[in-house]
């Protein structure tokens, strides 16, 4: 017997509506959270993880993304259930600021373009806007525990980063070798003259949203223009101490500069 048939009163057609539109935004919601689910696990197996957020935090999106899984399989079993013995569907009623299914519909259109986007590491572009500082500042995380005894060419970019940060004069550090590896960086002319570049890389302490640039000037024997902004290099030198920007500054020296892939995990932590 069809909801139109006109020997069925007319308020329970309506009501027989109303279920039908309740029933589909519960079938939503269960959508929306196993998209989510996939999204997260999908990241995690695809290794895309390590732009998005820090180590730490990895096992809690494998959680969530299972547990999202987990729930959407339980819901739709309920709905399935409901839905052959022909009962009411239990819910719980809470307060939105969105129409009934709105909620959901937001999240499953963000999950799927999560889907159809693949994340990338930062530009140099964002590292500008961020701007690259050889300090580590006040209000980020700062290092727990500081190796003076590192040797010099055995410091990453972001090790050296943190060692003027604890101990800022440059002198200090005239002569001592260097071998880092990082992204080309080209600030404005008025910055850096043109037989420099800046070497960066990103440092995340929770996510990719608070992700900052940290680099160090090298000084060039070639054209720069053979070193494209956001191209990969790794840096042997020698420490230097340099007038940039009406300052003294840490510099490399660069005696060889190679061109390398960008890694897998591109950020510091």
């Amino acid at each position: 017997m069809s909801s139109n048939d006109p020997k069925i009163p007319s308020s329970r057609r309506r009501q027989r509506r109303r279920q039908s539109r309740f029933s589909g935004s519960l079938w939503l919601d269960v959508l929306a959270f196993a998209t989510w689910g996939v999204l997260l696990l999908r990241y995690w197996i695809g290794g895309k993880l390590n732009l998005l957020i820090h180590p730490n935090y990895r096992w809690l999106v494998i959680v969530t993304g299972i547990a999202l899984i987990g729930i959407a399989g339980f819901r739709a079993l309920q709905l399935f259930q409901a839905y052959r013995q022909q009962r009411p569907i239990a819910t719980v009623s809470h307060v939105s600021l969105f129409p009934r299914g709105w909620s959901s519909t937001l999240l499953l259109t963000a999950a799927i373009l999560g889907l159809t986007i693949t994340p990338r590491a930062f530009t140099s572009q964002t590292a500008l806007q961020r701007g690259v500082s050889d300090f580590l500042p006040i209000t980020r995380s700062q290092p727990q525990t500081f190796r003076g005894s590192t040797r010099p060419e055995d410091r990453t970019l972001v090790g050296w980063v943190r060692t003027l940060s604890v101990y800022p004069e440059p002198d200090n550090y005239i002569g001592q070798p260097v071998k880092v590896k990082g992204f080309v960086v080209y600030p404005p002319n008025a910055e850096l003259p043109a037989q420099y570049l800046l070497i960066a890389r990103f440092i995340v302490t929770c996510c990719a949203a608070d992700a900052y640039p940290v680099g160090l000037p090298v000084k060039l024997t070639k054209d720069r223009k053979e070193y494209p902004p956001d191209t990969w290099i790794e840096v042997k030198g020698q420490m230097i101490v340099e007038e940039l920007n009406n300052q003294r500054q840490l510099t490399i020296n660069a005696t060889a500069i190679a061109t390398i892939p960008e890694p897998e995990n591109p950020y510091e932590y």
